[in-house]
């Protein structure tokens, strides 16, 4: 017997407000028979075509300190320079940039959502396969 992974949760101050942020970055939306509401402690997202759920719930005090589990986020549509610009404009800040760490081509870049929660942007897929057949 095994057990499996219900939904992912995120201590924050502002669970509806981060739960937004959140939705804007994923493409996530509300349940449908449960929608998030300023003021709302909980909040749930999912995504639409997988149904994987973050939940966003607020705590008196957040974990200080760098986050222990962070999201790795692949895009599906954009180059990862291109996702990366789309996140600093949606509000994401800059804490690291890991390009290049294992030779040209490689690496990742780390940002924080607004309440300092790190993530990074990795490689789309198609630059993946792209730079597996320039190895080729």
């Amino acid at each position: 017997m095994t057990s499996f992974i219900s939904h992912t949760s995120v201590d924050c101050t502002d669970a509806y407000a981060l739960s937004t942020w959140w939705k804007g970055v994923l493409g996530y939306t509300d349940l449908p028979d449960d929608p998030n509401e300023p003021g709302h402690e909980e909040c749930l997202i999912q995504d639409p075509g997988t149904g994987h759920q973050l939940l966003f719930i607020e705590v008196p005090d957040p974990t200080p300190g760098k986050n222990k589990v962070h999201f790795d986020l692949r895009p599906r549509d954009l180059t990862q320079q291109e996702e990366v610009d789309r996140l600093l404009g949606h509000g994401a800040a800059l804490s690291t940039d890991h390009r290049g760490i294992y030779g040209e081509g490689t690496g990742w870049v780390t940002l924080a959502d607004p309440e300092g929660n790190l993530f990074c942007v990795l490689k789309s897929e198609a630059e993946r396969a792209a730079a597996r057949a320039q190895d080729s």
